[in-house]
């Protein structure tokens, strides 16, 4: 096979996959980017300049080999590129959708440095595994040996997911408790079609259950399952639950009724559009329709929350950040998507209270100013003398964040401590809590943060996991001899 010539991006300008026109795709909650054509993705991948130093693969909290799948990708050998790809990425196809390219991989990029414009990397990743899938590459997993231990798994979102995934190789018996009755976490309920249709997340899990995952949907760990029943039941147990309680704005009026928390607001909408009866929607008050919605936020859940709001048939979507557009947590590319959908920003702007008596009329703010940098290194937001002013709307949605619930222990158990920021108390060496082979991983032990971080930590838990099963079994057979 003739090699494809690589380093082609002096002649070959960045082009990314079609995008549909914002009022055609605001009309929807669809996928806005088509697939790649096969030639326009070999051709995207040849732009790769195939770096000594692959800034592209540092920056990626997988370490991904990206070149090497991209240099497959331009060659036409996408089965090998899958491969490869799949080999530290235990869901490619839903990184490639919803990483933020822009802060990671593409954003470091060597040629974006110089000024060609970056590898498409994401839709690549996206591209390749979505052929893997209409192709049959992708099947169950069937693992070379079969081993007689079990591993319980609290929380089947992505951590949850790639920990099963990785011990199930091995030949682990694993099984998943999650509290809700789908699973895929946030995934499923927190991200929105527009950047993750749910068929993608539930051919996932599906391949898991074909594989022999059991699934526990609706289960009640802490309350009808206790930990320690978990722990006479499996060899060890990982705990990956996430965060999910939301950051509060604090300010009068925020306790009026059309105040919402980002996650429910999104739990509504997505599980209306997997055809569940969701009485909040139905009956308006978790529907954006007709309304002005204020979204006080400035992170990738606040891009979901104004988006959505505007597929529902809001009359105006504002979004309200303290900082500006450079100083913004979120990907740069959803606020363009956003902008492009006819979402208004108001930048460097706070919330100082919510308006209105019986219901809300509005959102009292002040102009910011960006002062001095603060511990975090980011220069912090100060107020601007009589810069107040009012932002009209019907619905306000906070988007603040979010943290571990609180508890001073967790699930009932001493041994499980907490840290100062509410996270599940770990050696980061092994992984392991204050309970002899209970683990965490993902966001219930470093905080909210990305999708790939979950997954890479995941991965990570899976593999001390199998370590310490490994050495209790030979410290019994050495006992026993």
């Amino acid at each position: 096979m003739a090699t494809t010539k690589m380093l082609r991006f002096v002649t070959v300008p960045h082009d990314g996959p079609d995008k549909r026109e914002a009022p055609v795709r605001r009309e929807d909650f669809n996928e806005i980017y088509a697939e790649f054509a096969t030639a326009k993705a070999e051709e995207q991948a040849s732009r790769c300049s195939q770096c000594g130093v692959p800034f592209c693969q540092v920056h990626c909290p997988l370490g991904n080999n990206i070149p090497d799948w991209l240099k497959l990708t331009a060659e036409g050998r996408l089965q090998e590129a899958y491969e490869v790809s799949s080999a530290t990425n235990n869901m490619p196809e839903v990184c490639g959708r919803i990483c933020p390219q822009d802060r990671l991989c593409e954003g470091n990029c060597v040629i974006e440095q110089s000024g060609h414009g970056t590898v498409t990397i994401g839709s690549v990743e996206k591209y390749i595994t979505d052929t893997a899938w209409e192709m049959g590459w992708i099947t169950p997993i069937v693992p070379a040996r079969e081993r007689t231990e079990s591993i319980g798994i609290i929380g089947a979102g992505p951590a949850g997911l790639a920990a099963g995934e990785e011990l199930r190789k091995l030949g682990f018996q694993v099984e998943i408790y999650d509290r809700y009755d789908r699973a895929g976490g946030l995934l499923i309920y927190g991200i929105p079609n527009f950047k993750l249709e749910k068929e993608i997340v539930e051919r996932r899990t599906q391949r898991l259950v074909d594989s022999g995952i059991v699934f526990h949907q609706n289960a009640d760990v802490g309350g009808a399952i206790s930990l320690d029943d978990l722990r006479q039941k499996h060899d060890a147990v990982l705990i990956a639950t996430g965060v999910y309680k939301a950051r509060a704005l604090e300010a009068p009026g925020v306790g009026l009724p059309q105040v919402f928390a980002a996650m429910r607001y999104l739990t509504a909408s997505n599980r209306k559009g997997l055809g569940d009866a969701v009485g909040e929607f139905d009956d308006g008050t978790l529907d954006a329709a007709g309304k002005a919605v204020v979204v006080i936020g400035g992170g990738d859940t606040a891009m979901d929350c104004v988006r959505t709001a505007i597929r529902q048939g809001a009359r105006s979507v504002t979004c309200l950040y303290r900082r500006d557009r450079e100083n913004m947590p979120g990907s740069m590319r959803e606020v363009y998507n956003a902008e492009e959908e006819g979402v208004r920003f108001e930048w460097l702007a706070a919330p100082k209270a919510i308006l209105g008596t019986e219901k809300v009329t509005g959102v009292r703010a002040s102009r910011m100013r960006l002062g001095l940098p603060d511990a975090s290194g980011r220069r912090a937001p100060e107020p601007v003398v009589d810069g107040d002013f009012d932002l009209p709307c019907d619905m306000a949605i906070e988007a603040l964040g979010f943290d571990p619930e609180d508890l001073p222990q967790m699930f009932g158990a001493p041994g499980l401590g907490v840290s100062r920021w509410g996270t599940l108390r770990c050696d980061f060496r092994t992984m392991m809590t204050g309970i002899d082979g209970v683990f965490g991983a993902g966001d219930i032990v470093r905080g909210a943060s990305l999708v790939v971080w979950a997954i890479k930590d995941g991965r990570d838990a899976a593999a001390h996991i199998a370590a310490y099963v490994d050495g209790k079994s030979a410290a019994a057979k050495l006992a026993a001899e």
